[in-house]
């Protein structure tokens, strides 16, 4: 059965916050809030917790998974950005948005879409959850919870463990999060593509 972690929204607790921590680095796969809505979660070089992810969401390969960073500093390992790219991402983080990139040769090609080779980065504006990044110092693999079959994103813990509660090893409950997943903008063309209107105003990026 899930673990149940209710943490502080302002000040979690560290010693949930690790015990988190360890579960990911275990191949766990965890519920976690963020600046948007719930994400699934687990550790980026895990090829088994990967999978698990897949199949809680049951997605494919050819779905993009997005890397949760903890700063613009980490994008540059994992994505080539050019400076007209840096430019657009520096605006918007944190913030509740994901960018599609041209992949690094640092992402393992099992995480980077098939035919494109590219990967979802973001930074999100969330405490609780970027607490956990620092812990865990390094990004984490997500993809947004939306149940198979539905389409509105899951927001509050408790009905997340009841549902999932023999899929995931944790749920982290820092209060309720938007109910609104991302905005989805791919940097790989010549302009800015918006591929999914959410919680980021794309306006505010000139779009």
């Amino acid at each position: 059965m899930a673990q149940f972690f209710e943490l502080h929204p302002e000040n979690p607790q560290q010693r949930l916050l690790k015990q988190a921590v360890a579960l990911l680095a275990s191949g766990q796969v965890l519920a976690v809030p963020t600046d948007s809505c719930y994400a699934l979660v687990c550790h980026l070089d895990d090829k088994a917790a990967a999978e698990r992810l897949r199949a809680i969401r049951r997605i494919d390969d050819k779905h993009h998974l997005t890397l949760l960073c903890r700063d613009l500093s980490e994008l540059a390992n994992y994505a080539r950005v050019d400076n007209r790219q840096y430019r657009l991402l520096k605006a918007a983080t944190p913030g509740p948005w994901a960018f599609i990139l041209e992949a690094s040769k640092e992402v393992p090609r099992r995480l980077s879409h098939p035919a494109r080779k590219t990967i979802g980065l973001r930074v999100p504006d969330h405490k609780v959850l970027q607490e956990l990044l620092t812990l865990h110092d390094a990004p984490l693999l997500a993809t947004t919870l939306i149940p198979a079959g539905e389409t509105e994103p899951l927001n509050d813990a408790e009905e997340i463990r009841a549902r999932y509660q023999h899929e995931l090893a944790a749920v982290i409950d820092a209060g309720a999060c938007p109910l609104e997943p991302t905005t989805v903008i791919d940097l790989t063309g010549d302009e800015p593509e918006i591929i999914r209107r959410g919680r980021g105003d794309p306006a505010v990026l000139g779009l």
